[in-house]
């Protein structure tokens, strides 16, 4: 199975940026898409941005512009470059892949995610 190990989280002031990193590792065929998902305390978890295998890309409409995600398949890690934070960005951001194992049996993992917190 695929474990999932997100890093960067942190505290940020409005306007600063964030690079977070989420690294996937454990025994399996291929990842097929990788995402980013986020929680606000009291809200439900929302898609920020995800990437295919290929690097395309897709974003949250509010995300678009601010915020990057990337990977590099050689190091099965992806990233979320976030910019021009605001107070309602900070959320525990978590990391989100589905992949193939042997059989051609298809899962999903999760990271345990990473706060990140806007605040003067």
């Amino acid at each position: 199975q695929v474990q999932l190990v997100e890093s960067g989280g942190g505290l940020v002031q409005p306007g600063g940026s964030l690079r977070l990193s989420c690294a996937a590792s454990g025994r399996y065929h291929s990842i097929n898409d990788m995402a980013w998902y986020r929680q606000a305390p009291g809200k439900q978890r929302e898609l920020v941005a995800r990437i295919t295998s290929g690097g395309r890309t897709s974003y949250a409409d509010s995300k678009q512009g601010r915020f990057t995600i990337s990977r590099d398949n050689a190091k099965n890690t992806v990233y979320l470059q976030m910019n021009s934070l605001k107070p309602e960005d900070t959320a525990v951001y978590s990391c989100y892949a589905d992949y193939w194992i042997s059989g051609g049996n298809w899962r999903e993992a999760w990271g345990s995610g990473t706060q990140v917190t806007v605040s003067s």
